[in-house]
């Protein structure tokens, strides 16, 4: 596979095309009869999925470093570029958007029966923005398409969403625009300091890696960028929003913003912060206020779902829980830690859309998403039953899913660093089980109540279709997790290492150690020298001077 990629040359174009293509897709749903705009976005979603599944051969599992780069002048007069590139962080994100958007249209036939152009080829739009989120590697080029994901996402509440639509797409809205507006003046100061720095305008990432940062101003620069990720996440209390938008969104739009959107913060988290501020990211207060803050999330919002008596809303909250388990292991700042993070991004993204996809089937036969109103489902719907409860088992993380893979390593990692925090976090796995299995049992292994349940029909096959591919990775990676880790070390790895290296400079400046000693004091990852990780430290050594001389 990868000599045919080669010959065809995959790693020069694959990246555009997958920017692109939806784009083109938005054109032909657009000139499609209404009844077929459907079909059209479908194929499209599936033919953009099937390209994107290149990358996993064409990418090279040994390097850390940013593969597949491509740079193209945008705006020369401010140093913007149109550049490109992936790596073992970004590659699991894009494939996850490939294959949820292909799953989100394909759950939607029978949900979305008005302005079905209009529909499709909104949701064909936000992902090529969120794919460009994930490959930009010039800092404007990704707050442009950052801040695109937020168009499509608001009409698709605001016109197919429930009865309060327009209440959740303006509070989405306001919610993350504000957080990216700080995150645009962070970008902005560290135009300036490169610019200064370097001699010319640029916003590439590289180049921002080299500006050196005093720790002042590496703490109010991560606390812009960190407010608007931690919105994105959310983080709480940061997360009132996200109730709202899932349970007003159409059943592919709150798919596509569990499965994908929450995890443009946590992304962030990985390739801006850690990175970019270093010293920030390690500071004991920084590191204890996200570890407190994820841990409250993943506790306060278990017990919250646990009470909600509409299913969906119940589902909502988890995302919270699942998601404070990924900043745990950011911030623990071990590679299990950011290992299990990542791990959980998938998985979350899998299982809590094809929960939401299962919740809008069920509603479709009911129109109600009341607990209480449903019971004995699986005496009539053994299908259903079975791939609910295997989603649930996977996001509540039973061994044996992906979900368990992730919360482990999240939380391992976090033992490695804060035990007690870890510790406390664990108690969200019980939690999980107590909010998550009284569901399943009162839906579909109560009495049967009333005859509207006695009818309601099994998976479809164009259903089981959809849940088929969704149970099966929750399986697999659940129990081959290896080759998604073994892509993925490196990249994690060299965050690490850069996180490391300037607490290590830092230290050593501060003792008046010779630098040399310290870096012996670093543990040793993967070829260094390989993953270009030299190029990286003249900012770590320029920061630490600068913080030392303040």
């Amino acid at each position: 596979m990868t000599a045919l990629l080669d010959s065809i040359g995959y790693a020069g174009w694959a990246l555009h095309a997958l920017i692109w293509l939806p784009v083109l897709g938005i054109g032909l749903v657009l000139w499609a009869e209404e009844e077929r705009a459907k079909t059209v976005a479908f194929c499209w979603s599936v033919f953009v999925f099937a390209l994107s599944l290149g990358l996993w051969w064409a990418f090279d599992p040994t390097s850390g470093s940013m593969q597949m780069e491509t740079t193209t002048p945008w705006i020369r007069s401010w140093g913007v570029s149109y550049s490109l590139g992936i790596d073992g962080i970004s590659l699991f994100m894009v494939l996850l958007t490939t294959f949820s958007t292909s799953i989100a249209i394909l759950g939607s036939f029978n949900y979305i029966k008005t302005k079905q152009r209009a529909f499709y080829a909104l949701m064909l739009l936000l992902e090529a923005a969120v794919i460009g989120v994930f490959l930009a590697t010039d800092v404007f080029l990704f707050y442009v398409f950052f801040e695109l994901t937020l168009v499509p996402m608001y009409f698709i509440v605001g016109i197919w969403g429930g009865e309060r639509r327009i209440y959740a797409a303006i509070k989405f809205f306001l919610y993350t625009a504000f957080g990216s507006l700080l995150m645009l003046v962070g970008i902005l100061y560290l135009f300036w300091k490169a610019k200064t720095f370097m001699g010319i305008p640029t916003f590439a990432y590289d180049d921002f890696l080299m500006v050196g940062l005093t720790g002042t101003e590496q703490l109010w620069l991560f606390t812009a960028f960190a407010l608007a990720f931690s919105v994105k996440v959310p983080v709480f209390p940061l997360h009132t929003w996200l109730p709202d938008a899932h349970v007003e969104a159409p059943t592919p739009g709150s798919v596509i913003l569990a499965a994908v959107l929450l995890k443009m913060g946590t992304y962030g988290f990985l390739r801006f912060l850690l990175p970019l501020f270093p010293l920030a990211a390690q500071h004991e207060t920084v590191v204890m206020t996200m570890m407190v803050l994820a841990v409250i999330g993943i506790l306060y919002t278990a017990w919250v779902a646990a009470v909600q008596p509409d299913a969906k809303k119940l589902v909502a909250y988890t995302s919270v829980a699942h998601m404070g388990f990924v900043v745990l292991g950011v911030f623990a700042l071990t590679v299990n830690g950011l290992q299990g993070g990542l791990v959980v991004m998938i998985s979350h993204g899998i299982s809590t859309g094809a929960l939401f996809l299962l919740l809008g089937m069920l509603y479709e036969r009911r129109h109600t998403r009341t607990i209480a109103e449903f019971g004995g489902i699986a005496r009539v719907a053994p299908w259903f039953a079975t791939a609910f409860l295997i989603t649930a088992l996977a996001s509540i993380g039973l061994p044996g899913t992906s979900g368990f893979v992730g919360e482990f390593l999240a939380l391992l990692g976090a033992f490695e660093t804060h035990p007690t925090l870890a510790f406390i976090a664990t108690l969200g796995v019980i939690f999980a089980a107590y909010y998550m299995l009284p569901m399943v049992q009162t839906v579909f292994f109560n009495k049967l109540e009333t005859d509207e349940n006695r009818q309601i029909q099994d998976l479809s096959k164009r259903e089981m279709a959809i849940m088929a591919p969704l149970c099966a990775l929750m399986i697999l990676i659940g129990w081959h997790p290896t080759p998604v880790l073994e892509r993925m070390e490196p990249s994690v790895r060299v965050v690490i290492e850069r996180v490391e290296e300037a607490g290590a400079r830092a230290a050593a400046l501060e003792k008046q150690v010779p630098v040399t000693e310290a870096r012996l004091a670093i543990p040793p990852g993967p070829s260094t020298a390989d993953n270009d990780t030299n190029d990286d430290a003249p900012s770590a050594t320029t920061a630490a001077d600068d913080e030392v001389q303040d």
